[in-house]
């Protein structure tokens, strides 16, 4: 085939390699392993733009290579298939998400083999397959069973809790666990009850149920996560997002956080991307504060002298507790603030304020924590009546309700300093409280706060005078002498919800006994989801799977004929993806989620490629379940990803056309104007459809029949006889015409082309627009490389092959070997783009050489491969070689050898103005070259027949003849 066909040689190598299984990977412990793995995708409706496979392009580029240089690689691919847009469209039709998900999987797995990936498909995985969430059921099962023993800092099998509190009850327990845990001897533990005692251990397992305020969205019919509300509204669908106070699933994140922080330190993340989780980790070293509630007969609420209580809080009042990384600030302490979901709420309210109350905590369900906390300006709050007690001064202090607290984050309540903090000081001035002193060195607290810890302490009781590294110890030891508080170390993370109250999930696989969750036999694994007539909550608000007819669960031991009801309640869609990642390692294995000797050889991920969306999402979760995994003994390393990127988003390249706005109407003719014109006339842009305009020109023709609402009989204002679109540079989006498939450039200009241009657009991390306009300077590349194997043909004559076997000549090898350094370490270094630049020179120098020599083609083909997979495995074949080894050739070796020069150009001054150069051998004396630049016709010419004073030759770098 002497020309240049992409559509043919294309079609042929993808059915050869999957006729031929070509990326099979085997667990081949004789090779190294190199594992690269893609974020997989969650398979919509709408297939795949040109901006979704950057990653996949960038990651099948490193697994060819890797593969060249002798790695035993593993890069699979899957779906993440559970979600909200397969249940929407359920709940719309009637028709089952399976089937949906099935059909935009077989579009997703068609586009993607059409790009030429080596996806090793035999591994394919996808969360809702029950093969494949029998596995994230038995996980689950796994954190039920387990509690995290702060002693040995790791998670362990609840049965070595149980021992504990056989042998010595709660002494000398150091557990995560709820707040309300009892404590017991060891006598008063076997004395309990069998249900007593499994209550107790409810308390400590890693999964739990508990009441918790979560983002619900009523439309949708279930619980979101923080990631999946934006601006109080959900991100699917856009409906309302209301805080509520649910009985939910928990996991218990939180006993991992620190181990979470520290892990961070050992991967090869971005600093950004570890910013992220450290910012939602949010360690705070502190203290917690016990404030008692006055229990006020008649109080009315601000109106009377607070400066002095008269009370003394009996043991029967309520405490609020405070979390503070400044307990050196107590004492300027002038109002208490409680997040309006505090669990303290209606008890603290008086009557009088409860109208005021309760309107606003009705208005804060309506905003999501992300509105609030990023609201700083705003300042809004009610007084609740009531007031606490300051436990170092006595002091009454006024209780209030604000936004900008929040129930999950330390207690739900803050200690208001308005002099050091410029919320509680925008708060104080709004309700006119008291802003007091507390540091000799605060400065203009009239006008802001100020929140130093230099100077030394005013108006502080005991630590008046100090200075803040005097005063905290001080303060620290009143608290825990006197019983109102400890040191402690808070976290910012919750958590986390493990709940959705849909259809389209992982079932819990839990079922309940006298109100009590209990784990379902493993030999019932999986629960599978059943049927149902409709994809909607029950007319009393219960899950879609209460529709489930005659769902109940009999367990098989002890053997009984009575039913159980199961959990109805999902798992949320961030479950499969926590551990997927190793059922790729053995995928078929119905035995157990892995084979250990499987993950003992590819351990975790040498290369994670996805998006940076799923920083606080996803990558927190997945960390938290491997950690788990590996204190368990299922797992060898600690974290799953040791290098993680995150590429940068191709955006859309938009087009605009021009309406004048008074054509407009009904029974007026719609006038367009070219963009270069639209100044003269009062217009409005319009998207037009990018695929209908090339070089910015519309295809006018085009245009009038895919748009008949606007341009039947429409009239065009034209710019030297074209009409001209608009360029704006967008995200993606159908709303916004400018969505390019991959599909229409794979069969224009090839998968080949395609992927050299998406690493060619710029650095792999960086956001970049399409523009399908630069793209033929890629095809022409790659019918340049064409070209150095074949003649171009005639109309009379087809091309010849041209490779011969001749020895390569020094400069063509000079060529070779510089494209072989630069792309192994472009590649190493994951920049792709500079690799594309120095394949365009080097074509460019070979074909500047006429070089055709086997010797030096046949390597540059092995270095092109991962780039243009397709084209080079037609040429490797052509050349002689076996079809389909190139996947398994060997990277050429760099040779410095051949980019030593050999030769040096001197530039040869005349009285500090160079005049000429001239070329010597290396290895040149320093008087035979002065002899030369004596006797050469251009430095005679300068000279004018004058003897030179002095001749001075810099060794290697230039020569000056003084004159």
């Amino acid at each position: 085939m002497s020309e240049y066909n992409h559509k043919k040689i294309e079609e042929n190598w993808r059915a050869f390699w999957e006729k031929n299984h070509t990326f099979r990977t085997e667990n081949d412990a004789s090779k190294p392993k190199y594992y690269i793995l893609d974020m997989f995708p969650y398979p919509s409706g709408a297939g795949l733009h040109v901006g979704h496979p950057l990653g996949y392009i960038a990651s099948d580029i490193v697994t060819r290579y890797k593969r060249l240089k002798g790695f035993n690689v593993l890069h699979p691919m899957g779906f993440d298939s559970f979600g909200l847009p397969a249940e929407q469209y359920a709940i719309q039709t009637g028709q089952h998400p399976a089937i949906t998900t099935e059909e935009n999987a077989t579009r997703y797995i068609e586009q993607l083999k059409n790009i030429g990936f080596s996806f090793d498909w035999s591994r394919e995985v996808r969360t809702s397959d029950p093969k494949f969430y029998k596995w994230t059921q038995w996980i689950f099962m796994e954190l039920f069973r387990s509690w995290y023993n702060k002693e040995t800092d790791q998670a362990e099998p609840i049965e070595t809790l149980i021992a504990k509190f056989e042998s010595a009850g709660t002494y000398g327990i150091q557990a995560v666990s709820d707040d309300d845990v009892p404590h017991f001897t060891a006598e008063e533990w076997n004395a309990k009850s069998e249900r007593e005692q499994y209550e107790i251990t409810l308390k400590y397992r890693l999964t739990y149920v508990a009441d918790a305020v979560v983002n619900w969205c009523a439309a949708l019919g279930t619980v979101l996560a923080n990631d999946e509300v934006k601006d109080g509204v959900s991100e699917r669908g856009g409906y309302p997002v209301e805080q509520k106070l649910m009985r939910q699933w928990m996991m218990r994140i939180t006993a991992y956080a620190d181990r979470l922080l520290r892990g961070l330190d050992t991967v090869d993340w971005s600093d950004s991307l570890k910013e992220q989780q450290r910012n939602w980790i949010g360690k705070s070293t502190g203290a917690e504060v016990s404030f008692e509630v006055l229990k006020e007969e008649g109080n009315k609420g601000g109106g009377e002298d607070s400066s002095v209580h008269p009370f003394v809080p009996s043991s029967a009042s309520p405490k609020i507790k405070v979390f503070t990384t400044r307990i050196d600030t107590i004492f300027g302490v002038s109002f208490m603030v409680l997040a309006p979901e505090h669990e303290l709420v209606a008890e603290l309210t008086t009557l009088a304020q409860k109208p005021a109350v309760d309107a606003y905590v009705t208005a804060a369900k309506m905003r999501s924590e992300r509105d609030r906390m990023a609201d700083a300006k705003t300042v809004s709050g009610v007084f609740t009546g009531s007031y606490c007690i300051n436990p170092f001064n006595g002091e009454r202090v006024p209780i209030y309700l604000a936004d900008y607290v929040l129930a999950g984050y330390g207690t739900g309540a803050v200690m208001a300093v308005p002099s050091g903090d410029q919320r509680d000081w925008a708060f104080a001035k709004h309700f006119d409280l008291p802003i007091i002193p507390i540091l000799d060195g605060q400065k203009d607290i009239d006008k802001q706060a100020d929140n130093t810890k230099e100077g030394r302490y005013i108006n502080s009781g005991i630590i008046d005078g100090l200075t803040y590294q005097e005063a905290v110890p001080v303060l620290v030891k009143f608290l825990e002498e006197h019983g109102i508080g400890k040191a402690k170390i808070n976290f910012r993370m919750r958590d986390a919800v493990f709940s959705r109250q849909r259809y389209w999930g992982e079932p819990v696989p839990v079922y309940f006994k006298d109100g009590l969750p209990y784990l379902l036999d493993e030999q019932d694994l999986p629960l599978e989801l059943p049927p149902v007539d409709k994809y909607l909550p029950t007319e009393t608000g219960e899950p879609p799977l209460a529709r489930a007819e005659g769902w109940k669960y009999t367990p098989q031991s002890p053997k009984g004929e009575e039913k159980y009801e199961y959990e109805l309640s999902t798992m949320p869609g961030w479950s499969g993806s926590s551990w997927y990642w190793y059922r790729y390692m053995d995928s078929q294995n119905d035995q157990e989620f892995a084979d250990q000797k499987a993950i003992d050889y590819w351990r975790d991920v040498d290369l994670y490629v996805g998006g940076s969306e799923h920083a606080t999402g996803h990558l927190l979760y997945s960390r938290f379940w491997n950690k788990f995994l590996k204190d368990r003994g299922f797992v060898p390393e600690e974290e799953p990803f040791k290098k993680l990127v995150n590429q940068g988003m191709i955006l859309g390249r938009s087009n605009f056309v021009y309406r004048l706005k008074d054509s407009v109407g009904e029974g007026k003719t719609p006038v367009f104007v070219s963009n270069g014109l639209k100044n003269q006339y009062e217009v409005t842009p319009l998207h037009v459809d990018v695929n209908i305009v090339e070089n910015d020109v519309l295809d006018v023709e085009t245009f009038i029949k895919t748009r008949p609402d606007l341009a039947e009989n429409a009239e065009f204002i034209l710019e030297d006889g074209k009409y001209i679109c608009g360029v704006e540079i967008e995200k993606m989006s159908k709303s916004k015409f400018n969505v390019v498939n991959p599909d229409t450039i794979v069969e224009r200009y090839g998968a080949d082309t395609l992927r050299l241009y998406e690493m060619f657009l710029g650095p792999l991390t960086d956001a970049k627009p399409w523009n399908t306009n630069g793209i033929d300077g890629v095809y022409r590349f790659l019918k340049k490389f064409w070209r150095l194997f074949y003649e171009e043909p005639t109309e009379t004559r087809p091309g010849r092959w041209l490779v011969t076997d001749e020895k390569p000549t020094p400069a063509e090898l000079k060529v070779l070997h510089k494209t072989i350094r630069k792309v192994a370490e472009d590649i190493e270094h994951l920049s792709f783009n500079t690799s594309v630049s120095a394949f365009m020179v080097c074509v460019n120098e070979l074909s500047a050489l006429k070089c055709n020599k086997k010797a030096v083609l046949q390597e540059l083909v092995v270095v092109l491969a991962p780039f243009a997979p397709h084209i080079t495995e037609e040429l490797w074949a052509a050349l002689g070689n076996e079809a389909g080894t190139l996947s398994y050739a060997e990277f050429p070796v760099f040779n410095p050898a051949y980019l030593v020069e050999d030769t040096i150009e001197y530039p040869v001054q005349i009285n500090g103005k160079v005049r000429t150069t001239l070329t010597f051998s290396v290895d040149t004396a320093a008087s035979d070259i002065e002899k030369e630049v004596l006797a050469n016709e251009v430095v005679l010419k300068w000279l004018e027949g004058k003897t030179p004073k002095k001749v001075v030759v810099v060794p290697k770098r230039i020569v000056n003849v003084v004159i």
